[in-house]
């Protein structure tokens, strides 16, 4: 059911079974697939909204970067299906560094939080209240990011990552980290997370074993990737790739 008062945009894209509350704005170049439901007074624009995805009151899709480089140049908001976004949470469209925004499959944004310009995040990630990502931030599939967390543009925050409330990330953090703090150091492993991923015990031992290489052995930062890179275990070099690809740096324990 659209409302009689929502406002369509002739370009506008939108499938079956799609409902479109009260004075909800649907501006030019945007799709909604079928099955999801949009609530009241939010406003999309340059978006393509997956199917059976959920959108509260006061949401807004796809409005222009807060960069003030940007020339109104050609981008948009991606939105994976089953996506949540809570009450007045912001999801600014990409720039012209890569023309995009991309919200993964299943994710939930809970109230308040934002996504700025050009992100890149995950399928099945949690984003408590009030956090927000700076531009180009890219987290990884099935992190949770608790509320009122801040990230620096151009982090990265590892796939299986927990952050505590309040963490204001300004370097990477690594693949099944937890982090706590301003700045955010490491506080150890997500040792629950790995578990509701149904790990096996001997994946999380090589993680712990990456770990204690890492920060607990005293060898240069490139000499413990070296010999993380000599593991079998697919986790391990999945850690030492993104530590070698870092440009930020990564964070470490206190």
């Amino acid at each position: 059911m659209i409302h009689n008062s929502a406002i369509i945009d002739k370009s506008a894209v939108i499938e079956d079974n799609v409902s479109i509350g009260p004075y909800t704005v649907i501006g030019e170049n945007v799709i909604i697939k079928s099955g999801t439901a949009i609530g009241s007074n939010s406003y999309i624009e340059h978006a393509e909204i997956g199917s059976n995805c959920k959108i509260f009151n006061s949401v807004s899709v796809g409005t222009p970067p807060q960069d003030l480089s940007y020339q109104n140049e050609p981008s948009k908001v991606y939105i994976g299906e089953g996506t949540v976004l809570r009450e007045f949470v912001m999801i600014n469209r990409g720039t012209k560094k890569t023309g995009k925004t991309v919200i993964g499959k299943n994710c939930f944004f809970m109230q308040s939080s934002h996504a700025a310009h050009d992100c890149r995040i995950g399928d099945n990630v949690i984003v408590a209240n009030g956090t927000v990502f700076g531009g180009h931030v890219e987290v990884g599939e099935g992190a949770f990011v608790s509320g009122l967390s801040g990230v620096h543009q151009f982090c990265r925050v590892g796939r299986g990552t927990m952050t505590a409330g309040g963490a204001i990330i300004t370097m990477d953090t690594i693949p099944f980290s937890m982090c706590h703090g301003d700045r955010a150091v490491l506080s150890g492993l997500n040792l629950v997370g790995m578990k509701r991923r149904k790990m096996s015990n001997a994946d999380i031992e090589d993680i712990k074993d990456a770990y204690r290489i890492l920060f607990m052995s005293k060898l240069l930062l490139k000499d413990a990737v070296a010999e993380l890179e000599k593991s079998s275990s697919p986790y391990v070099k999945e850690i030492a790739e993104f530590v070698k690809t870092s440009k930020r740096g990564i964070v470490r324990p206190e």
